[in-house]
């Protein structure tokens, strides 16, 4: 904003008294300074001298005035108790003559300097000066700028603007916030976004008194009883020529005063002050307008002046531009935690044998996008895999990556490749998305009816193992390289799971920071783990969910450098005595084989009352299988939660589901199938295929 200064100074001797700004530019000369003549004025004309103060007594050359004090002081030092108050009203210049019929000169009471109550038309108050203006203008606009979302933006253009520019503001903002170059589709609507007005007022002896509001008082500005929270701007109307303007007009303008009822609703004029006590001022972002800010102050204080309009412009501008941003960050985080919200898995899935428990947490929550992701996946046989990655960087194109190397995993799962093959294949994965996409992962596969467990690891930390007795140790795992370097062949172990132990798989955010190195986060994350479970007890694991609250909770105010990805697995596993599995002949005789032997395991477990329906399902999954097999079909019966049926054979063909015509002389089996299982599919194997079904028990 261009400074345009009003003088309340003397001009010095020689300049033209109309010409109040020149007499501000020029410099006047230095000159030897005697008693009683006026002292020179820091912005370039002449001060008054010190007689002529108010209850103020004449100083000698050698005193030092508070006037001489603020010259070699700071422009925006802080006045003392020694200085006057650099707010209170200016006495009227010499030389000018008093206008006719005016009051004599008195000095303004606390409660008058405070509301501004009997004080003369025109006698100047706090931001009457262009400097003052200046500074407001500034300190504002920072309060303004250190907004980051729209609620921040507005409560900062609220707070800087009331008590110091205004008694009350009302700001609307379009509903709903266009965001970009989009161009908003049906009419314009405003929605009263905040409103603000002087809660308290000041004490004549600097604290604060709370303002009594028993009942409505009609000197107050009516905040509350504004009821048009939504306005339409209608084409052609006169609230939208003001916004189309762009200019804040003052409210007795006519062109106001014709689009404040529009805006405030009928009826609702009439608690607008008149006299240039209102100031409406558009809100324009990058393209277009975005609202409107009303400023009023109260009946009984001084009137916006005309270089006020200039104020309020520059906080429309500002204030504007802010929201502007603010809605296009909210829109690109939205977009981003979106992105990341889709390439993790919304839900676990509910494994048999094991139970699952996980966590993700940003490296910043103004940056919710990386590259940590984790899995779970169900496999052939009641298996399991358990994922865990880190792709480098956190940002969007990390996450993309991040989506495209878990595809991968899920596909490769699929097809029950060996973990050592999948990480291979994710590499050459990686290779082809771009030379420099590199990652880690970690991924295992956990059988529950052997109670054994395959790992295979590229790049990764290791995972660590949760004993049911409270032993927490780092599993000894081969690191392997990380997947985009190439060339690098991948080893798997196979280790113990024993039922009740717990395996944590996690990411390097969770144990690596700038305060300790990986491998000392790895043994006090040990150390966590093994303090946890003794809360328990040695017979009772811990809670999975509010173990990985406090494996999370070891995390101090400096430890979050990355995203964190977090998979806890809780090794249930599945008795001895609730499997039977049997290897049949592929001949005629296998499917009356496998119902008997499918009916004796009924009556072992106590549940006859599937007999019909397991018998039935098990003769035709049997009888598909060995029209096509050349080596011997598996047979097993899985007893969890449900019945579980599992058909084997190494033909890889997968069967479909088909409608059988009347003629046809086959394929009703997979339809019997389908009307009377719980659940059932078909996954293809490295060495055939599994055809599977559930019954509930």
């Amino acid at each position: 904003m261009t400074e345009h200064p009003t003088s309340y100074e003397r001009p010095q001797p020689g300049a033209d008294p109309a010409e109040a700004r020149g007499a501000l530019l020029r410099t006047p000369q230095p000159q030897l300074q005697t008693p009683g003549q006026p002292q020179p004025c820091p912005r370039g004309g002449t001060a008054l001298p010190a007689q002529a103060r108010t209850g103020e007594t004449p100083s000698g050359p050698g005193t030092s005035t508070s006037e001489e004090h603020s010259v070699n002081g700071p422009e925006h030092a802080q006045p003392t108790s020694a200085e006057p108050d650099p707010h209170r009203p200016r006495p009227v210049p010499e030389g000018i003559p008093p206008q006719p019929g005016a009051e004599p000169e008195r000095v303004a009471s606390a409660q008058e300097r405070r509301t501004g109550r009997g004080l003369p038309p025109g006698r100047p108050m706090p931001m009457r000066r262009d400097g003052d203006r200046l500074r407001f203008v500034g300190a504002a606009t920072r309060r303004i700028a250190r907004g980051i979302d729209l609620d921040e933006i507005v409560m900062g253009l609220c707070r800087a603007t009331v008590p110091t520019f205004s008694d009350a503001i009302l700001v609307y903002l379009r509903d709903p916030l266009p965001v970009g170059d989009e161009r908003p589709v049906g009419p314009v609507v405003l929605r009263l976004r905040r409103t603000d007005r002087i809660p308290e007022e000041r004490d004549s002896d600097g604290g604060f008194l709370p303002v009594p509001v028993p009942e409505p008082d009609p000197a107050d500005l009516g905040l509350a009883s504004l009821t048009a929270e939504l306005c339409e701007v209608r084409p052609g109307g006169a609230l939208n020529e003001v916004l189309r303007g762009v200019r804040p007009v003052f409210a007795d303008s006519p062109a106001a005063r014709a689009a404040l009822p529009e805006l405030l609703g009928e009826g609702s004029e009439s608690l607008v002050p008149g006299a240039q006590h209102a100031i409406l001022a558009p809100l324009r972002g990058r393209r277009r307008v975005i609202g409107a800010a009303l400023f009023l102050r109260r009946p009984e204080r001084p009137a916006f002046e005309a270089d006020d309009l200039l104020v309020a412009a520059q906080l429309a501008t500002h204030s504007a531009l802010g929201i502007d941003k603010a809605v296009l960050y909210g829109r690109e985080a939205y977009i981003a935690d979106e992105l990341q919200r889709t390439m993790l898995p919304e839900n676990l899935p509910s494994a048999t044998g094991v139970r699952l428990a996980s966590r993700y947490l940003p490296a910043a929550e103004t940056a919710r996008v990386g590259g940590d992701w984790y899995d779970a996946i169900p496999l052939p046989g009641s298996r399991v895999a358990l994922v865990v990655g880190d792709v480098m960087g956190h940002s969007m194109t990390s996450a993309a990556i991040m989506g495209q190397l878990r595809t991968t995993a899920q596909t490769l799962a699929g097809l029950d490749l060996p973990p050592q093959e999948v990480l291979h294949h994710l590499d050459e994965q990686a290779q082809r998305l771009g030379s420099d996409r590199m990652a880690t992962c970690l991924y295992a596969v956990y059988d529950p009816v052997s109670h054994r467990i395959t790992i295979a690891n590229a790049g990764h930390p290791p995972p660590v193992l949760l004993h049911l007795g409270g032993h927490a140790e780092v599993l000894r795992v081969p690191a392997g390289a990380p997947i985009g370097v190439g060339g690098v062949d991948f080893e798997a172990v196979e280790l113990d799971a024993p039922a009740g132990a717990t395996l944590l798989l996690y990411t390097d955010g969770l144990v690596e920071s700038r305060l300790r190195d990986v491998w000392t986060g790895i043994e006090q994350l040990r150390e966590k783990l093994a303090a946890t479970a003794q809360l328990t007890g040695p017979d009772h694991p811990p809670p999975l969910e509010a173990l990985c609250d406090e494996v999370l909770d070891m995390l101090g105010p400096g430890d979050r450098d990355d995203d964190i990805a977090l998979l806890a697995a809780r090794f249930d596993g599945i008795a001895p005595s609730d499997v039977a599995y049997w290897f049949l002949e592929p001949e005629d005789a296998a499917p009356g084989r496998a119902r008997r032997l499918a009916r004796r395991a009924l009556a072992r477990w106590g549940l006859e009352e599937l007999t019909d329906s397991v018998e039935l399902l098990v003769s035709e999954v049997v009888t598909n299988a060995v029209r096509y097999a050349s080596r011997p079909v598996t047979l097993r019966l899985l007893r969890t939660d449900v019945l579980r049926c599992e058909v084997g054979d190494d033909v890889p063909q997968l069967p479909r589901l088909r409608q059988a015509r009347a003629t046809d002389e086959g394929g009703r089996g997979l339809y019997l199938v389908n009307r009377l299982a719980r659940r059932w599919g078909a996954t293809r194997l490295s060495t055939g295929k599994v055809v599977w079904f559930e019954l509930n028990r």
